[in-house]
């Protein structure tokens, strides 16, 4: 991922200016250059704000293509950041659906799961799923630990989620 104030700050502009046509062309465009630092974060943001169709299928395309696995740590940041519960399913779920590697950010996703409401946690046993093959033993054990410590808190919906999780945390 390149740092690029300029770029930033245009996308930014572009993104003030608020006409759906020029955003979404600037969106496809973006798809196909290497990303720049701050890019996703604006793009999430606008996807938490927007109720426009277009737009919204628009960041999702984007953020599901994403194909360097540089923007992983600013793709979790934007996870952790607090969105509305769609915004945050959304970024869990081009986790999964980008085909990069987020094991080495599993214990995030994994706390994510345990704190998020049952449509985001579907999609972040897809993320752990995906990406079990790349834990060793211990990771995995940490792991049921930590659900193990949260499963009092959860619902019986989230209960059995967790139980097929640790099945597979077991299982590999």
């Amino acid at each position: 991922m390149i740092k690029s104030d300029a770029k930033l700050k245009k996308l930014t502009e572009l993104l003030n200016a608020n006409n759906k046509k020029l955003i979404i062309d600037a969106i496809d465009i973006l798809r196909e250059e290497q990303p720049f630092e701050g890019a996703i974060g604006l793009l999430v943001s606008l996807y938490d704000s927007t109720g426009e169709s277009d737009l919204i299928r628009s960041v999702e395309n984007f953020m599901n293509d994403i194909k360097d696995q540089s923007a992983i740590p600013e793709v979790i940041s934007e996870i952790k950041h607090g969105w509305k519960p769609a915004t945050t399913r959304m970024l869990v779920s081009s986790c999964w659906q980008s085909g990069l590697d987020y094991s080495s950010y599993i214990q995030d996703i994994t706390e994510i799961f345990l704190k998020s409401d049952y449509a985001t946690a579907i999609e972040c046993f897809s993320v752990i799923g995906e990406s079990v093959h790349n834990l060793g033993k211990t990771k995995k054990k940490e792991l049921t630990k930590l659900i193990n410590n949260h499963i009092k808190s959860l619902d019986a919906d989230m209960i059995r989620l967790t139980d097929e999780l640790k099945t597979i945390l077991e299982a590999e």
